[in-house]
């Protein structure tokens, strides 16, 4: 998974339209918590729901069974299939 660089400083800069500004000022005033807070808990919330969202794969409870009984149950290989294998590389 790639991960972006991180720095020490504690401090971020953003560049927003005074329309944007505004609007966020105001919401974080509804929330009643300073501009600050305000912007670092909903952009924290979205990158975890970000990130989340990449790295989990929900199935289905059918699909979740499917899933284990072909793990435990590998069909046989069939002749195309032991015909790739064999054209590996041994370093792989």
């Amino acid at each position: 998974m790639p991960r972006a660089a991180i720095d020490d400083s504690k401090r971020m800069n953003l560049r927003v339209s005074p329309e944007a500004k505004a609007k966020l000022m105001r919401a974080a005033a509804l929330k009643n918590i300073d501009l600050t807070s305000f912007v670092t808990q909903t952009a924290v919330r979205e990158a975890e729901a970000i990130i989340q969202e990449s790295e989990v794969v929900e199935v289905s409870r059918r699909d979740h069974a499917l899933i284990m009984q072909m793990l435990e149950n590998p069909p046989r290989a069939n002749t195309r299939l032991q015909r790739a294998i064999a054209a590996l590389p041994d370093s792989l």
